[in-house]
Formats: structure tokens, C-alpha cells, sequence
């Protein structure tokens, strides 16, 4: 692995002026040692372009660059942090690309141009499920990359992995386990962050299903989801009136209890929900 000589964070943050702006969700990570961490979560990444989204000063870009990364694209909307990155790219020649411009306006599969890609991230708060819901949407699939490791409010993290039965199980739940493989990986106390966030902050980790089953149109599953969890006290025979006039004999014939509620019902009996109501 590679050692960095850059000089430390606190130091290129102070000498760039680069205080985090509360508007674009900003919370920097000075310990290496953590975004080292992170970044070794995400899998041996020789030979693997990782795309990053909000690398502010930098924290995060070179312990990627460290770990062995062998491209990173970093999409950064705030034109304060251009400087410091530039100082990266020129300490790890070829290996760094900085691209100007809004995370969720990017093309990141045109990015990724076929290349063996993971995508590794502390997200900006602000944008982060927009962007999770982007990067698991679209009708091609599998995506363009291998796998996502991404920090998340904790109590986002909670959902996108909670299992049904319990209050977390919702409409991002659905999503995210349809289509890949979802788990939390560890905790990073806010105390870690500067300046520190109100919250407790989680790595998770989801890796695309090869093919989600039953097979149906994400469409008309976030439909079904929308329909559920919008009234998830009320019984499913009751709460997806909205979506069906008579869901009872659906749901009979589905062998899915009419009367659970939305949260105890599994992945796969949406997905089969979604099948019959979509075609």
C-alpha cells in the first residue's frame, strides 16, 4: 500500500479556508486511520476505478488512493475543495480525476466507461438517499458497478438493512433489499466528524443481485410500497385500496394475509405483489 506525504488535513483545511457549509451537508473526516477503514471495506481495490461523491478536502480520496485504488473519480460540487484535491491528484500522477459539478446530475455509468467500478462515500446528508435511490434505480440491470459502500445518518443506515417486523422496515428497505444484498458494517461516532453532526453516523454495504426475483417492474414495486407503507397502521386489504379496488382477493390469491400490515410483510412478497399488479 501506498504511504501519503501529503501534509495532514487540519493543515490543507486551515491553509484552503475550507470550513464545512452546513448547505451542502458538509462533515469532514480528519483520522486516517477511520477513512482507511472505510476504505479497505470496500474490497481490494487494485485494479478498480472508485467513484466518490462529496470528497471535501480530501480525507476519504487518499486513503483510497492509499489502499491501492487504481482510479478515483471524485465528483465534488464545492469549488473551495478544487485546490486541495488538486494537490492529491498531483501527489498520485494519473490516478485521480476531479470532476466539478452536482452529484446528482452526474452520468456516473458513462463514468465508469465498463470498467470494474465501486462506488465509496461519505455522503453529503443532505443528497445521500436521492442518490442511493438513483444509483438502485433504472431498468438496466445489474448496474454498472460491483458494489457500494457508503456512510449514511445511522438511522437511514437502520432502514436501508432492517429486516420486516420491526418499525425500520419501510419503503427504502423494499428497495434496497430487492435489488442487492444490503449490510451495516460498523458505527462511526460523530465525535470522528468536524465539526461533529447531531447524529451517529454508519457504514453499509449493497451489492447488486445478479437478477432481483420474483422479477418485476421497480416501478410498480415503489407503486406497492408507496401504497402500503402510506398507511402502514392499516391492514394491506385496507391500505392498498389505493392502488387496487379490491386487494383482498389478490392478496388471497398471493397466499399473503390480508390482514398483516405492511412491515411484516417479507422482500418477496412485494416483489410478487408488484409482478401480478404490473405484469
Amino acid at each position: 500500500m501506498n504511504e501519503d506525504t501529503l501534509p495532514p488535513l487540519r493543515e490543507v483545511i486551515a491553509r484552503h479556508g475550507l470550513g464545512a457549509k452546513k448547505a451542502l451537508g458538509q462533515n469532514f473526516l480528519f483520522d486516517l486511520n477511520l477513512t482507511r477503514r472505510i476504505a479497505r471495506a470496500a474490497g481490494p481495490l487494485e485494479g478498480i476505478t472508485v467513484i466518490e461523491v462529496g470528497p471535501g478536502p480530501g480525507g476519504l480520496t487518499r486513503a483510497l488512493l492509499m489502499e491501492g485504488a487504481t482510479h478515483v473519480i471524485a465528483i465534488e460540487r464545492d469549488d473551495r475543495a478544487l485546490a486541495a484535491l488538486a494537490e492529491i491528484s498531483a501527489a498520485y500522477p494519473g490516478r485521480l480525476t476531479v470532476i466539478p459539478g452536482d452529484a446528482l446530475e452526474t452520468d456516473y455509468a458513462k463514468l465508469a466507461a465498463g470498467r470494474p467500478t465501486r462506488i465509496v462515500a461519505n455522503l453529503p446528508y443532505n443528497i445521500a438517499t436521492p442518490l442511493l435511490v438513483g444509483w438502485l434505480g433504472g431498468d438496466h440491470w445489474p448496474p454498472f458497478y460491483e458494489s457500494l459502500t457508503l456512510m449514511f445518518q445511522k438511522e437511514v443506515a437502520e432502514r436501508i438493512v432492517a429486516k420486516p417486523g420491526g418499525k425500520d422496515f419501510g419503503r427504502l428497505s423494499v428497495l434496497c433489499q430487492y435489488r442487492a444484498s444490503t449490510k451495516k458494517l460498523f458505527d462511526v461516532n460523530r465525535s470522528a466528524f468536524t465539526p461533529p453532526p447531531k447524529v451517529t453516523s454508519s457504514i453499509v454495504q449493497l451489492v447488486p443481485r445478479p437478477k432481483p426475483e420474483p422479477e418485476c417492474r421497480l416501478g410498480v414495486l415503489e407503486r406497492v410500497t408507496a401504497a402500503a407503507f402510506g398507511q402502514r397502521r392499516k391492514m394491506l386489504r385496507a391500505s392498498l385500496k389505493s392502488l387496487l379496488p379490491e386487494p383482498e382477493a389478490l392478496l388471497n390469491e398471493l397466499a399473503i394475509n390480508p390482514e398483516l400490515r405492511a412491515e411484516q410483510l417479507p422482500v418477496e412478497a412485494f416483489a410478487r405483489l408488484a409482478q401480478r399488479i404490473g405484469g
